[in-house]
């Protein structure tokens, strides 16, 4: 595989192989990509939502501060 590049120029190397290669796997990158960015944004939404609960709850049951840690 060496032996094969070896002989080509540098512009084959890195700027012909790598467009042939986001021409063909393209859509599989963008679908891969599309679905992890979901994903984090999926959870980032949750976090703030959880995070937003447990504030209204907190603010309108006085606090938390009277509860003691046995209550867990």
């Amino acid at each position: 595989m060496r032996r094969t590049f070896a002989g080509m120029p540098w512009w084959v190397k890195w700027v012909a192989i790598p467009l042939l290669v986001l021409f063909v796997f393209g859509g599989v990158i963008t679908s891969i990509l599309g679905a992890l960015i979901s994903f984090v944004f999926q959870l980032l939404l949750f976090v703030a939502l959880v995070g937003g609960l447990v504030f209204i709850v907190k603010k309108f049951t006085g606090g938390g501060a009277k509860s003691s840690s046995r209550d867990w």
